[in-house]
C-alpha cells in the first residue's frame, strides 16, 4: 500500500467518524426545554414578571434551558398543575402551595400563615433561613416535584361595597373568601363566606352575591376591574401568600449541578422583582383609585392586634391537622417570637 493511498484511507475514516458522532454532539447541544403553567391570567403583571424570569433563565443559562411559560388554564386546571407537573403532562409549575391545601392542611399554614407577617422579607428570611424552603421541597416530593424557590407578590387588601371599619363591621356581611384559615377567621368575626373562582368575583360583587371579597393587593383588584363596583379598600394585612417556582424531580435530578446553580440564582432575581414590580404599581393604583371615590380603610392597631390574636388561634388548631401543619406551625412561631410579631 502506498503512502498515499493510506493517507486517503485515514481521511475517509476520519470524515466517517466525524459523521456518525456529529448527531451526539448536535443532541448534546441541543437546549432543555420545560413547560411551565403560571397560577397567573396573561393580564396580569405577575405573570409578565414570570415571563420575564423565564427569558433571564435562558439568557443566563446560554440558551440551554428554555422555560416555555403558560398563563393560568393553558395547559390544565389552575387547582391540577401539581398533579400534571408529578406525571409528567408539566415539566414545571408557578403556583401557590396553598391550592394544595386539600392534599395536606399543612400547606396553608407553610403557604399562607393570615396574620403573621407584614412584609415579604421576614417570609423570606424564613424560607431561606429557618428551614422554610427545605419543608416545602420535603413535602413536594411525595409528588415528585422539587420547588425550586419561592415569590410573593406582597400584603393583600380586601374590597367592601360598604364601609368595615372594624370587627363589628363584618357581622352579617357576605364575603368572598378562599377555603382555608382566612374563611375560619371571617366566620368567627360573624361574616357569611362564600367560595366563588376568581373568575367570578367581579359578577359576584356586581349582583350582590357577596358584599366583599378578599383577592390580591390594590393594583390587582384595580385591574380585576373590582373598584367600579366596590368603592371600599380595606387593609388588614391578614394574607400575604407564597408563591413557587417548581420542576419535576425527574428532570430537576437530570441536570448538571452548573444548571441547577444558575436557575436557583435566577429565582432569587425573580423573587425581589416580582414583589417589586407590584409594590410600585400599588403605588400608582393606590392614587389612581383615590381619585375615583375609592375610600382606604385601615383599622387601629388595637383592633388589627385584636384580629391577629385570633388569627393564632386558629394556627394552633390547624396545626393538630397533619404532621406538616404542625411542623410549619412551630417553625414559623419560633420565627415570629424572634421577630416579636408574636409573645
Amino acid at each position: 500500500m502506498t503512502l498515499r493511498s493510506s493517507r486517503r484511507r485515514f481521511v475517509a475514516a476520519s470524515a466517517a467518524a466525524v459523521t456518525v458522532s456529529a448527531p451526539a454532539v448536535l443532541r448534546a447541544q441541543a437546549p432543555i426545554k420545560w413547560r411551565c403553567q403560571s397560577m397567573w391570567s396573561s393580564a396580569e403583571l405577575t405573570y409578565k414578571a414570570f415571563e420575564s424570569f423565564c427569558k433571564r433563565v435562558g439568557e443566563a443559562t446560554n440558551g440551554r434551558i428554555e422555560v416555555q411559560p403558560f398563563a393560568a388554564g393553558s395547559v390544565t386546571g389552575v387547582f391540577e398543575t401539581l398533579d400534571a407537573v408529578s406525571a409528567g403532562v408539566l415539566d414545571a409549575q408557578s403556583s401557590a402551595p396553598v391550592y394544595w391545601t386539600g392534599k395536606d392542611p399543612g400547606f396553608s399554614l407553610i403557604g399562607d400563615l393570615n396574620f403573621a407577617y407584614s412584609h415579604p422579607w421576614q417570609a423570606e428570611a424564613w424560607y431561606y433561613h429557618r428551614g422554610g424552603l427545605e419543608m416545602l421541597r420535603e413535602a413536594y416530593a411525595r409528588f415528585n416535584v422539587y420547588p425550586v424557590g419561592v415569590s410573593w407578590w406582597g400584603v393583600e387588601s380586601l374590597v367592601s361595597k360598604k364601609p368595615i371599619k372594624g370587627p363589628a363591621d363584618f357581622k352579617g356581611t357576605k364575603v368572598r373568601t378562599p377555603q382555608g384559615m382566612f374563611a375560619e377567621v371571617m366566620t368567627k368575626l360573624g361574616a357569611s363566606v362564600v367560595v366563588v373562582p376568581g373568575g367570578e368575583v367581579y359578577s359576584a360583587l356586581d349582583k350582590g352575591v357577596v358584599d366583599a371579597a378578599d383577592w390580591a393587593t390594590e393594583s390587582m383588584n384595580q385591574r380585576m376591574g373590582f373598584f367600579e363596583v366596590a368603592k371600599h379598600s380595606v387593609w388588614l394585612g391578614h394574607s400575604m401568600p407564597v408563591q413557587e417556582f417548581a420542576v419535576n424531580a425527574a428532570k430537576w435530578n437530570a441536570l448538571p449541578a452548573d444548571l441547577k446553580a444558575i436557575v436557583t440564582a435566577c429565582v432569587r432575581e425573580w423573587t425581589w422583582d416580582q414583589i417589586q414590580r407590584v409594590a410600585v404599581d400599588d403605588a400608582r393604583a393606590i392614587g389612581e383609585i383615590g381619585q375615583k371615590g375609592v375610600t382606604m380603610q385601615r383599622w387601629s392597631d388595637a383592633d388589627l392586634k385584636a384580629l391577629s390574636q385570633q388569627a393564632s388561634g386558629i394556627w394552633a388548631e390547624w396545626s393538630k391537622k397533619s404532621p406538616l401543619a404542625k411542623k410549619a406551625y412551630d417553625s414559623q412561631i419560633a420565627w415570629l417570637k424572634a421577630l416579636g410579631r408574636v409573645a
